[in-house]
């Protein structure tokens, strides 16, 4: 998989690349062969505490002994090069382990997870040579854990109005701040630490910090007390007048937020991992649930809203892990514009997995509300993965105005060939050619190769035929929306996140018909009859959604939902009480 241009940037001009998503990435042999004897050996560390897991989670805190096996069977070295004493895996594999891992715990999953996917993760893409052997092998051993320090009290999704600064005096940085909610942040001794560092006067600009537990001044707040991964530690950090040396500089001076956003893309793939692992225990449950439980005389499988429930469950299941697999694969074969697919990724995964949690507690009915079955606290622990590293409300806005942005250059180019006309016509009218012949081929179908997910296997004609149709509609959407409103598409939230819909349901579609198609190379049609099913499913779903969100964008009711919202916050209570 070559480095290339963003494969949805170029999606949302009506082009297809078919060789950003195909093959299907794989894990080669030697990791495969390391990742399962991590895995079992995973399997029998979580298994032996299968009834602790609902203890702590009612007690709010893992015991400091299963810390401390945590480490013994190397879950923190999981990222780590193998020359400083860490497993080396790839994304692709660091993410079928946190899977295993959300299986029988999510907040062993976080806990495990910030400390590769965010904590340190700084430190691997962007530390110094003398960074890394500082810190790494001990990082491997569990003889430091990590914790990521952005989230300030008035500074959620806006990373750009942290009050935390970092100010020179001498060579060094002297630190003040206060972080929250921060994952690990009473056992780690390791933090990736995001402060303001301009000048008074200048451009206000972000620097990153290694900040360890040693340095005078760090300290944590209490336990905080939450609705789920209860067990796993979060607190509050304060950095008081904290000396960092000039050398405990992460990248470079001024640019933490490149830093922050590297870091977040590359670890998605924990999170969609852990999100994917979620959803197959749920199956599981859901499935035995059904199989076990008779009204009218009959298996509650057998009744056809069930089946919907569960077929919807395993249809959301075998998509997401499709786009977390892909977009690891992404990270893994070097490509360094991958942050809208990345973002797509945890959008997708963490809603499926909060809607399977959903159907299974409902189809467990009176017993999915009771605490001594396993589906409320499910419920609660998925709940968070739509909020931390990254609200999906913000990732929404993200992925659309990211994907606008060679549309928008496009039709910037083709504004000032229509201002320069007169100066330079044969240019003037070769870019507005162009421009002209692109919508065209957009519209019609003509030149189709340049738009089309072709190469896969002909059993999935039909749902290339989907999704090359969805890719139309969307760069139809995508000019529109630029023509309509230019640089004030930023203030069109609703109309945005109809676009981040569409961009979501096409990268997803693309990742499950590379998976399909990659199955019936390998396997055959027949062995994969139900994948085939799958596919036929998601696309159904994704041309319905691809549809509505289309014609909404021109006929809705957004104006009347917000005057709705006005009102409501004005009065700040619901205004139509009857008495």
């Amino acid at each position: 998989m070559a480095d290339a241009t963003s494969f949805m940037r170029s999606l949302c001009m009506g082009e297809v690349d078919p060789t950003l998503v195909s093959p299907f990435p794989k894990i080669d042999a030697g990791e495969k062969e390391t990742l399962e004897t991590v895995l079992g050996s995973l399997r029998q560390l979580m298994g032996s505490h299968q009834e602790d897991f609902v203890t702590w989670d009612r007690e709010g805190q893992f015991s400091k002994e299963f810390i401390e096996e945590l480490k013994e069977f190397g879950l923190f070295s999981l990222v780590i090069p193998e020359d400083s004493g860490g497993l080396g895996l790839g994304n692709a594999a660091y993410s079928r382990t946190l899977q295993e891992l959300a299986r029988f715990d999510a907040a062993t999953a976080v806990t495990v997870g910030a400390h590769s996917s965010i904590g340190m993760r700084g430190l691997l893409l962007f530390g110094t040579d003398q960074q890394k052997e500082a810190y790494l092998e001990k990082l491997a051993t569990g003889e430091l854990i990590a914790a990521f320090c952005l989230t300030e009290s008035g500074s959620g999704s806006d990373a750009a109005s942290l009050t935390t600064k970092a100010e020179k005096d001498g060579d060094d940085w002297i630190l003040n701040g206060e972080k929250i909610w921060i994952t690990d942040g009473e056992i780690a001794d390791f933090f990736t630490v995001f402060a303001r560092t301009s000048a008074p006067g200048e451009k206000r600009k972000i620097s990153a910090f290694i900040v360890t537990r040693a340095m005078l001044g760090v300290s944590h707040g209490p336990h905080e007390d939450k609705m789920g991964i209860r067990a796993c530690p979060t607190n509050t950090l304060t950095f008081e007048n904290v000396r960092v040396p000039a050398d405990h500089l992460l990248g470079e001076e001024g640019k933490g937020f490149k830093v922050a956003m590297n870091i977040l893309n590359s670890g998605r793939s924990g999170l969609g991992g852990g999100s994917v692992g979620g959803m197959k225990r749920l199956i599981e449950l859901a499935t035995a649930q059904a199989n076990g439980r008779q009204q009218f005389d009959r298996k509650i499988s057998e009744f056809g809203l069930i089946k919907k429930k569960v077929g919807d469950m395993v249809v959301d299941c075998y998509a997401a892990e499709s786009v977390v697999s892909l977009v690891a694969g992404m990270s893994d074969s070097g490509s360094s514009d991958y942050a809208i697919e990345a973002a797509i990724s945890k959008v997708f995964a963490t809603e499926a997995l909060y809607r399977a949690a959903d159907e299974a507690l409902q189809i467990a009915g009176g017993n999915g509300f009771m605490r001594e079955f396993p589906y409320e606290q499910v419920m609660r622990d998925t709940r968070i993965n739509r909020i931390f590293e990254g609200t999906n409300d913000i990732l929404r806005l993200f992925i659309a105005l990211n994907g606008f942005d060679d549309v928008g250059k496009s039709l910037k180019q083709v504004s000032s060939s229509m201002k320069g006309a007169f100066d330079d016509p044969i240019k003037g009218f070769g870019v507005m050619r162009d421009y002209a012949l692109r919508r065209a081929s957009i519209a019609t179908g003509i030149g189709k190769d340049k738009h089309s997910l072709s190469g896969l296997a002909p059993e999935l004609h039909a749902q290339v035929a989907i999704f090359d149709y969805g890719t139309r509609q969307l760069a139809t959407v995508a000019d529109k929306l630029l023509r309509k409103h230019g640089k004030k598409i930023i203030e069109r939230q609703l109309a945005t996140a109809r676009m981040a819909d569409m961009m979501i349901d096409l990268f997803v579609l693309a990742a499950v018909l590379s998976r399909v198609s990659d199955r019936i190379s390998s396997e055959g049609s027949p062995a994969v009859q139900q994948e085939l099913a799958i596919a036929q499913a998601f696309a159904h779903r994704v041309e319905r959604c691809i549809e509505r969100n289309s014609q909404e964008l021109d006929k809705n009711s957004d104006d009347a939902i917000k005057s709705i919202a006005d009102h409501a916050f004005e009065r700040e209570k619901f205004a139509f009480d009857t008495l």
